[in-house]
């Protein structure tokens, strides 16, 4: 199996590494979550929060977990994901539930009026060089917030790891040049990079993000908060 749709990501709470599927059971245990979760409940407000299992659905190695306030809408969940994975330039975007022959959800809805565990929806960004991003609910809790924010990172996969195409050490540029003349994931080192011909297209940096070498994407990859 591809190495990297098995990578690891870290979580937020207490930093431990596991993949994809692991995440998932450690953040539902997770002593830290509980221990914060319990000390938020000590406050007064109170809503319902829903786990959300992001995965690019190409690049699977590219994944996050969040929790999401009831009362939030899908056009918050469209810009962090636009903000954290996406956003090159300003395509638009849609939910569909049953991918695209299914069923358009309007941004406007709130996820409280939506999400069931259990269930899934299709986040597409860019109708032309599309990325396609699944989501699952994965499990709901009342309480209080543990930011004042509507999402909240609770994990996400570390940056897959490339290697130079010239020397095999570590890479952190992308040939453009390579990419889209030749149709080839041409990773490069620092050191390569210089001698590596870029006739038309600049290379660009390497960052944790599926969006990377489609259309004009160059991250950051950064959460918005």
């Amino acid at each position: 199996m591809n190495e990297k749709l098995q990578s690891n990501g870290e979580c937020t709470f207490c930093g431990l590494l596991t993949n994809f599927t692991g995440m998932k059971k450690h953040l539902s245990a997770c002593p830290e979550r509980r221990e914060r979760i319990s000390k938020a409940n000590k406050n007064a407000s109170t809503d319902v929060f829903y786990h959300l299992q992001v995965r690019d659905s190409d690049k699977q190695e590219y994944w996050l977990d969040l929790e999401i306030k009831g009362s939030a809408s899908l056009k918050t969940l469209d810009s962090y994901l636009r903000a954290i994975w996406l956003e090159c330039c300003g395509h638009l975007s849609d939910f569909y539930i049953g991918g695209w022959d299914g069923r358009k959800i309007p941004k406007t809805t709130k996820a409280l009026a939506l999400f069931e565990t259990g269930m899934s929806l299709t986040h597409f960004y860019d109708f032309g060089t599309t990325s396609e991003t699944i989501i699952k609910i994965s499990e709901s809790r009342k309480g209080a917030p543990l930011t004042h924010h509507p999402i909240f990172l609770m994990a996400r996969n570390r940056q897959p790891l490339d290697t130079c195409i010239k020397c095999g050490q570590a890479a952190d540029w992308l040939c453009m040049e390579c990419l889209i003349e030749d149709d080839n994931w041409g990773t490069l080192c620092d050191k390569h990079l210089k001698s590596h011909p870029h006739n038309d297209y600049e290379p660009t940096p390497l960052v944790n993000s599926p969006r990377l070498g489609m259309c004009g994407y160059d991250g950051p990859a950064e959460p918005p908060y």
